[in-house]
């Protein structure tokens, strides 16, 4: 059964800017660059913004946060347009996913430890480890549900949303007087992480509580490439 999803980002916007970028994966195709080379740049980046966030730079921070985000959508693109698609690349793209990731809520850990006038450093950092670990939990349990066989796509906030809802305001307002502006922006995706979370595991249970459960098409499906302003994490 199709059902709307519900996520911070609209469908429509998704859309609009995933086709903006087309050109930019048929241009990569012409040019022979493998969907794996891009995945590795996109995490190399994001490790870059985890640093930038660390040593007291969240403005450079941010825009290396977009830039990875660009970089994550073009490699599911360029796969699929070039029929690269590979059990692998999907396998290998999250597992990068997730070091990036890491590494970015850690630097920004770091940051309200350690950059000079933290108001509140000891709760910034407490949020930051909170933020880590719904992200996990976001991934962790559509990874689950649909290894299971069972579609699990709900959610307001996925990575789509995390990227975004951090690097854009990141890269104009920087960290705010005294880290505060970062410090919501981390309450805001902890919380939305939560919410995601628990609707996951509630649609997950609602599908299955009646016995027999709305599957995908296989029992266990095989992943590949796919554009993350479409599915998320």
């Amino acid at each position: 059964m199709n059902r709307r999803r519900l996520t911070l980002i609209p469908a429509s916007v998704r859309t609009v800017f995933s086709d903006l970028v087309d050109p930019v994966a048929d241009w990569l195709i012409r040019w022979r660059v493998q969907p794996n080379a891009i995945t590795v740049v996109s995490a190399v980046v994001l490790l870059g913004s985890g640093a930038a966030f660390g040593a007291g730079f969240p403005r450079l921070g941010g825009f290396w946060l977009l830039i990875s985000g660009l970089l994550d959508m073009l490699d599911g693109k360029v796969a699929r347009r070039s029929g690269m698609t590979t059990v692998f690349g999907a396998f290998f793209d999250s597992t990068l996913d997730r070091l990036g990731e890491a590494v970015l809520f850690a630097g920004i850990a770091i940051y309200f430890v350690t950059t000079s006038g933290q108001r509140w450093p000891i709760l910034g950092l407490g949020v930051s480890l909170l933020t880590l670990v719904g992200a996990f939990l976001v991934s962790y349990t559509r990874a689950r549900a649909e290894g299971l066989g069972v579609e699990c796509k709900v959610g307001i906030a996925q990575r789509p949303e995390r990227i975004i809802g951090l690097g854009v305001p990141a890269l104009i307002f920087g960290a705010g007087p005294h880290g505060w502006l970062l410090l919501v922006l981390m309450a805001l995706l902890a919380v939305a992480n939560a919410i995601t979370v628990i609707q996951r595991v509630a649609h997950v249970h609602r599908l299955t509580a009646g016995g027999a459960p709305e599957t995908t098409d296989t029992v266990a499906p095989l992943p590949s490439f796919t554009d993350p302003l479409v599915k998320g994490h």
